[in-house]
C-alpha cells in the first residue's frame, strides 16, 4: 500500500484540502484529510489530484496511427503518449476502413485487454456507416451500409466497450436498437440527418453524438438538424473537440450552457502526432501537416486534432471563466474536470472510473497551478512524470 498527501484533491464531487489518498493493488483503499489519517505520507503531491482523464475519440498518439497499425505494440505507444496529458483511459478510434481493417483493429484490442495493457478499455469505431456529403477525412471507398461482418465485428465480446458513430439517415432504427441491446453505445455523427432522423436514432437507443458540431446537420429555423437534437434532447451525451480550431469558442460555450456539465464531454479526436515530435502523417493522396496547434490537409482543411486531454481542460476553462456565469470558479473548474472523467465514464457505463472514492481505481493525476499535468497514475502505477518521495514531517512543514 502507499498513500499520497495532496494539497488539493478534487473527487468528482468536491474540492478538498490536504487530503490523504492510500492506494493498495490498483484501488484507492482509504480517502479522508491528513487530519484525520492514521497513515503516514509515502509522497506528497503539490497541485490538483483529480480522477484521471479518459477520451473517447484518439486515432492516435505517441507516433501512430490506428488505421496504420493495428497491435498491441501500437496500442501501448498510443497510450504512452496520451498518458503525458493526463489520459488514464482511452478508446482508440479505427477511422473507416475496410472489413479486414476492422477486424484487425478489434483483434489488437482484444489482445491489448488480455494482456492488461494499461489504459485500453475497449474500441471506437468511427464509421464505416456514415454520411458520404458529411464523411470529412473519411475515405470515401470504405464508406458503406450496413453488413452482418460489421455488426458482427462491432459486437465481439472480447473488445470491451465498443462505440460506434453511425450517420442514422444510412442505418436503420431496428439496427440500432439491436446494437445498443447487445452492449454497444450507438453515437450519431458524420450525418446529414433531418431532426425527425435524429430524434428516431435517439428513441432506438443511441445515447452520444460525436464531436458536436463538426460533420453534422447544421441548425436553422426551420431544419433543426442534428445539431438542434444534440443541444436539447437530455437523453444524450455529446463529445466536444476543444481545441478552439474545430468549434468556434461561441460555440463551445453554447453546448455548455444547453447540454451542461453532466453530458458534455471533451474528446481530443488526435491524431499520431500527440506525444510524439511528428510534423507530418501521410494520409491517402494528402498530407496531415502539424501547423501551430491545428492539423490540416494540403487543401488546409482540418484532419483530426493535435489535442491532448489536459489541454482541451485547460481551453475550456479559460473559455468559460471569461465567458459563463457560475457561482464560482471552482464550480468551473470542478465541471470541467468531469467533463473530461465522470461524463465519458458514465457514457460508457465504465463502473469505478471517472471519480476519486473508496474502491475505484486509482487513475488519477496531478496538474499544476496552470493546469498542465505533473504526473499520471493508472491502476495504482506511475506512468509519467516524477514525483518526490517526502516524509510526514517534511508535508506538515
Amino acid at each position: 500500500m502507499k498513500t499520497y498527501f495532496a494539497k488539493q484533491l478534487f473527487d468528482g464531487q468536491k474540492m478538498h484540502t490536504n487530503m490523504h489518498m492510500s492506494v493498495n493493488n490498483g484501488k484507492i483503499s482509504h480517502i479522508e484529510t491528513s487530519q484525520k489519517s492514521q497513515f503516514t505520507a509515502d509522497a506528497q503531491l503539490n497541485g490538483l489530484v483529480c480522477a484521471g482523464f479518459i477520451d473517447t475519440q484518439v486515432n492516435g498518439g505517441g507516433g501512430v496511427l490506428f488505421n496504420y497499425e493495428q497491435s498491441p505494440t501500437a496500442l501501448s505507444k498510443m497510450m504512452q503518449g496520451h498518458a503525458k496529458f493526463g489520459t488514464t483511459a482511452m478508446l482508440p478510434t479505427l477511422i473507416t476502413d475496410s472489413p479486414d481493417k476492422m477486424f484487425k483493429a478489434a483483434n489488437a484490442v482484444a489482445d491489448a485487454i488480455a494482456e492488461s495493457i494499461p489504459g485500453i478499455v475497449g474500441i471506437h469505431y468511427e464509421g464505416p456507416h456514415l454520411s458520404q456529403a458529411k464523411k470529412g477525412i473519411h475515405p470515401s471507398s470504405h464508406v458503406r451500409t450496413v453488413s452482418d461482418s460489421d455488426l458482427a465485428t462491432f459486437t465481439r465480446p472480447d473488445i470491451g466497450k465498443v462505440l460506434v458513430t453511425l450517420a442514422p439517415e444510412n442505418v436503420p432504427n431496428d439496427v440500432i436498437k439491436d446494437l445498443v441491446k447487445q452492449g454497444v453505445v450507438v453515437s450519431l455523427g458524420h450525418s446529414g440527418a433531418t431532426i425527425d432522423q435524429a430524434l428516431a436514432a435517439i428513441d432506438a437507443g443511441a445515447t452520444c453524438s460525436t464531436h458536436l458540431f463538426n460533420a453534422m446537420s447544421g441548425l436553422t429555423a426551420r431544419e433543426p438538424g442534428l445539431i438542434s437534437a444534440a443541444l436539447s434532447d437530455a437523453r444524450i451525451f455529446s463529445g466536444l473537440i476543444a481545441d478552439l480550431h474545430h468549434v468556434h469558442p461561441q460555440n463551445c460555450m453554447l453546448a455548455y450552457q444547453c447540454i451542461g456539465a453532466e453530458r458534455l464531454m471533451l474528446v481530443t479526436d488526435a491524431m499520431a502526432h500527440v506525444g510524439s515530435d511528428l510534423q507530418t502523417l501521410p494520409w491517402l493522396d494528402s498530407t496531415i501537416t502539424k501547423v501551430g496547434g491545428k492539423l490540416i490537409l494540403d487543401d488546409g482543411s482540418l484532419a483530426g486534432s493535435c489535442l491532448d486531454m489536459t489541454s482541451a481542460v485547460r481551453n475550456m476553462l479559460h473559455l468559460l471563466q471569461v465567458r459563463v456565469s457560475v457561482s464560482s470558479s471552482t464550480s468551473i473548474l470542478a465541471n470541467v474536470l468531469n467533463m473530461a472523467s465522470r461524463v465519458p465514464a458514465k457514457l460508457l457505463g465504465l463502473s469505478r472510473y471517472g471519480e476519486l472514492a473508496l474502491g475505484n481505481r486509482a487513475d488519477f493525476v496531478l496538474l499544476d497551478n496552470n493546469i498542465h499535468t505533473q504526473a499520471c497514475w493508472i491502476n495504482g502505477k506511475q506512468v509519467s512524470g516524477v514525483v518526490a518521495e517526502e516524509s510526514q514531517q517534511r508535508e506538515q512543514n
